[in-house]
Parts: structure tokens; sequence; C-alpha cells
């Protein structure tokens, strides 16, 4: 009797009409409204990632605490970007080794609790486009290059408001910034992947 009941309820979801599943969000540039956006900070974060030893790759993240994107679809190549990151917060899996990354063999999060990137350039192409700009770690600032992608826009069911996200991803040398130990006990190389969100007030 089980058997049959199972073999009924499964011919039954298998006949059911699917339901689309339909997200708010895509990657329409008539979505976005032109003018200057807070960043959401909840949705922000940058990850980082190294190579240690030769062993293993370690991941780490940063949350966003504030921010700016001032863009105009018309415009694109005006758009400008200004976030600063929580590197006093970062995000590990192990409390032994956040705390050796906020000491001040590395971050020195006493004295530099922030990053912060600074937009200099923006070469839109369709709906990627390469972000140059100032990143200041440790209070020492060098310009890097990112590579982002519109991921999509569009009224937030929650709030109502407008919501724009984009992905970028780059990469930065330790030792332009004095982060920690020298090659090889960890690689110089870091990539980044920043997953930034903008929500209208």
């Amino acid at each position: 009797m089980r058997l049959i009941l199972a073999a009924a309820l499964a011919a039954s979801l298998a006949s059911a009409p699917a339901i689309a599943q339909t997200l708010p969000g895509a990657p329409v540039a008539s979505r976005v409204t032109a003018g200057t956006y807070p960043v959401d900070a909840a949705h922000t974060q940058v990850t980082w990632q190294v190579n240690h030893m030769g062993f293993t790759m370690l991941e780490g993240q940063f949350g966003a605490s504030d921010g700016t994107l001032t863009i105009d679809p018309a415009r694109p190549a005006a758009t400008t970007v200004d976030v600063t990151f929580k590197i006093d917060d970062l995000s590990v899996t192990s409390a032994a080794f956040a705390k050796h990354l906020k000491s001040a063999d590395f971050f020195d999060v006493a004295n530099h609790p922030t990053a912060r990137f600074i937009s200099t350039s923006v070469k839109p192409s369709g709906n990627t486009a390469v972000i140059t700009g100032n990143l200041t770690i440790k209070g020492i600032t060098k310009p890097v290059t990112l590579n982002a992608t519109f991921i999509g826009a569009g009224a937030n069911p929650m709030s109502k408001k407008l919501n724009i996200g984009f992905r970028a991803t780059g990469s930065i040398k330790r030792s332009d910034f004095g982060l920690g130990m020298a090659v090889p006990v960890v690689s110089d190389k870091v990539d980044l992947t920043i997953n930034a969100a903008f929500a209208a007030q």
C-alpha cells in the first residue's frame, strides 16, 4: 500500500506545472536610476585568498562599514565607487589566526582598523567594467585594478527600494602594504573577490 501511495505521489509531482522562480534583480541597466547610493553593509564583502606554504589556500573576509556608488546609466564611465572595509572585524575560521592577522605583524588593526577603496577610472563594456582605483591598507595607498560584473538591479521586495549589485575580482601584493611574513611562508599575491551591494534610502 505504501509503495502504491509513494508511486502516486511521485507521478502527481512529476505532472504538476513548474513554478517559475524569478529573482527580483537582473543585470538590466534601465532599472538603475541615476544617483548616489549608500553601500549595503549587510550584503557587501571582500574575500581574500593566499597560498600558505604551497600546502593550502587560506581565505578570509571583510565586511563594509561605509561607502557610496554614484552612477548614471547614461554615463557609465562617470561612475564612482568609494567603500570602506572593517579590517578590525575580519572573519576567518580560527580565533588564533584572526588574532594573529589583527596584530602588528599583519593588519595592525589597533592603529589601522579600516581599509578604503576609491575609484579613479571606470571603463565599461556592456555589463562588465574595468575599475581602477586607490586602495589604502595600513596607511599605505596603492593603485589597484578590478574586473567588475554588473550582477543586477531591481526593487528589493522587502524594502521596496532599488538595490544594485556588482561582483569584482583582482589581486594585490602583500609586500606593497607591509602585510605580514615574507615569501615563501605565505604567497605575496593575494586574490580578491568583492561582492558589492548598494541600496536606495
